[in-house]
């Protein structure tokens, strides 16, 4: 992701250069108010119990039901969007998801349907200020939003270098009101083939809290460091859990 803050101030988005008499659109987001608990209905007693194998959910306890927070999940497939509301969303906290997606997946049918269920594009490799700037809104409207930290999706089962936009993004949020407390939760995916079909296991395990507002004081970019290797070890934590409980599950079938 791009440096987005000016050296003059850290907390500040630089300014964007823009070609004259231009103005960027802006990005919008929003939850549709009919489809989002017809999806919810349908994907949490239907799709997603008929589709898979078995659904193994850990640690649900670590989500807030209240406050801003980030869930910051491996990303193995395109089903990861579909599970996280399974997991973490209104039938468990009472709350609907925001999500941060590539351009790629707003497209044709499966983009309308992802718009209207909260998500809103970024182009990771030159993202617009626009979209930057409705991320913190979010965070300052105390939302929950899915970041997925390695960009893409990858299906080695290997935990890929994490984009450092994440912790700029919340850092960027949390020094912009009094006790905002915003919390990263990291989640860990994995499904028991790399290119998921039916009868696929699926584990979800999701992580202790990371709190923004201890990685605030100080240069922005050590912090957004810091608080980026502290994910990414947090997110290796749970992929090496998972491998546990894969290796456990596959010898409990072969006796």
């Amino acid at each position: 992701m791009m440096e987005f803050y000016s050296s003059s101030n850290p907390c500040q988005y630089a300014p964007v250069k823009t070609p004259a008499n231009t103005k960027a659109a802006p990005t919008t987001s929003g939850v549709s108010p009919w489809l989002s608990p017809l999806a919810y209905l349908l994907g949490h007693h239907c799709l997603l119990p008929l589709f898979f194998g078995r659904i193994r959910i850990t640690g649900q306890k670590n989500i807030p039901t209240n406050g801003p927070v980030i869930l910051a999940p491996t990303h193995r497939a395109r089903w990861d969007s579909l599970l996280l509301p399974y997991a973490t969303g209104r039938y468990v906290t009472g709350r609907d998801l925001q999500f941060m997606v590539t351009i790629d997946e707003c497209q044709g049918l499966q983009g309308w349907f992802v718009r209207r269920m909260g998500g809103f594009p970024v182009d990771s490799q030159r993202p617009a200020i626009t979209t930057l700037r409705h991320t913190v809104e979010l965070l300052q409207r105390r939302e929950m939003l899915v970041i997925y930290p390695e960009g893409n999706i990858f299906r080695d089962g290997e935990l890929h270098p994490l984009k450092p936009g994440i912790a700029r993004l919340s850092l960027t949020a949390e020094v912009s009101q009094p006790r905002l407390g915003i919390k990263i939760i990291p989640v860990g995916i994995n499904y028991s083939e790399p290119y998921p079909n039916w009868g696929t296991d699926v584990t979800i395990h999701i992580g202790s809290p990371i709190n923004v507002a201890d990685y605030k004081y100080g240069k922005i970019k050590e912090n957004s460091k810091r608080l980026t290797d502290d994910l990414a070890k947090a997110l290796k934590q749970l992929s090496y859990q998972q491998s546990e409980i894969a290796q456990k599950q596959t010898v409990l079938s072969n006796q």
